[in-house]
């Protein structure tokens, strides 16, 4: 299984994060995905990366939650750092207008600019996309039919909205912990998306799945999430893992079989 996306760069990792990769790689997870969140970060994701060579790639961008008034001095200092690090994906990117609006239209230019970013290095994004699906598929179609290709992770929108997504591109969707909750409609989108456009993923330490659902969230919990997909389906555990692996060897380009 591969985790297309997680944080265990992230301080709430720093006390066992060695014990974390163990597990992860004790349940099957055969590599995992870092997307980065601003300028700060890309330390801990380059320190998390090279201390597990061959174990971790890294996706480099500017999450949206933190693009605000100096939002292009940020993009202006990570933009050289994609030629330096050679990243999988520009991300995690994306428009974020749960919490506040107050920045809508940076978050929409601050999308706009790292899609043109995927567009010069040929490599994908991993989209977050939150009270919001409108705002980033008007920023999609500004491309028109020059799109990137790229994951809209997390996803939780209807079937309605994957199809609107799909208008624009043959997109991937990633599903995490969220779909094990017991209100959550994420299970209703699995045969629309379909097992060739999905990833797994943890979005750790966020979104634990059952029977996790309250703890810090990691790696090793992906098989959860897997069986959770394969039951629904009813694949087995090891036709979701197959496909979804290729999935994300095939968008991100990996090279680790």
């Amino acid at each position: 299984m591969i985790d297309s996306h997680s944080h265990i760069y992230s301080r709430e990792f720093n006390d066992d994060r060695d014990q974390v990769i163990a597990r992860a790689r004790e349940a099957g997870v055969q590599h995992i995905i870092l997307p980065n969140e601003n300028l700060e970060s890309v330390q801990y994701v380059m320190a998390t990366h090279d201390a597990y060579p061959g174990y971790i790639s890294i996706a480099l961008g500017l999450h949206p939650e933190d693009v605000d008034e100096g939002f292009e001095q940020q993009l202006a200092a990570i933009r050289p750092l994609l030629d330096e690090h050679n990243p999988v994906a520009i991300g995690e990117i994306g428009i974020d207008l749960y919490w506040d609006k107050t920045w809508r239209e940076q978050q929409m230019e601050a999308l706009d600019a790292q899609l043109h970013w995927c567009k010069e290095l040929g490599i994908p994004f991993i989209m977050h996309c939150r009270d919001a699906i409108d705002d980033i598929l008007n920023v999609l179609d500004n491309f028109g039919e020059s799109l990137p290709q790229g994951v809209f992770h997390s996803f939780t929108g209807t079937p309605e909205e994957v199809e609107k997504v799909r208008r624009r591109g043959d997109f991937y969707f990633g599903v995490n912990g969220i779909v094990t909750f017991k209100k959550s409609n994420v299970k209703d989108i699995l045969p629309v998306v379909g097992l060739n456009r999905l990833l797994l993923e943890t979005d750790s330490p966020y979104l634990a799945p059952v029977p996790h659902r309250g703890k810090r969230n990691e790696s090793a919990f992906v098989p959860h999430v897997c069986h959770f997909i394969a039951q629904h389906l009813g694949m087995s555990d090891e036709e979701v893992e197959a496909a979804t692996d290729r999935n994300a060897i095939t968008l991100f380009n990996l090279n680790i079989f």
